[in-house]
């Protein structure tokens, strides 16, 4: 991965919801996918993933984080630039729950995957 990461960890999905809709709105930045776990007391923690330049990340973190918390409660969130490449087999694992949004980039992606299972 190029750009940065950005994670944003809140607990339910009216939390996460509107901390992903104050961090796209906020900077441009692309919705990666999200992860959820049912933690301690029965709690769905979910996870956002965002990606874009450092800068952009940064700000759309700190938006959504101040956003969620006005609703609900947030965990943690981080920003990571440029991780390595091996990350990748955490970020995009079987657990992530894809955006809905179809870029060229995933749509590439995907082709290149259907075409090495051929």
């Amino acid at each position: 991965m190029d750009k940065a990461l950005g994670l944003i960890e809140a607990i339910g999905y009216s939390t996460a919801m509107t901390a992903l809709d104050a961090a796209v709105k906020a900077a441009n930045v692309s919705f990666l996918g999200f992860e959820r776990v049912i933690g301690v007391g029965k709690k769905i923690s979910v996870t956002l993933k965002l990606e874009g330049e450092v800068a952009a990340v940064k700000a759309a973190v700190d938006a959504g984080v101040a956003a969620a918390q006005k609703v609900g409660e947030v965990l943690t969130s981080h920003v990571i630039p440029r991780p390595h490449l091996e990350l990748d087999k955490i970020i995009f694992s079987a657990e992530t729950k894809e955006s809905l949004v179809k870029t060229p980039e995933k749509e590439e992606s995907k082709n290149k995957e259907n075409k090495k299972a051929k």
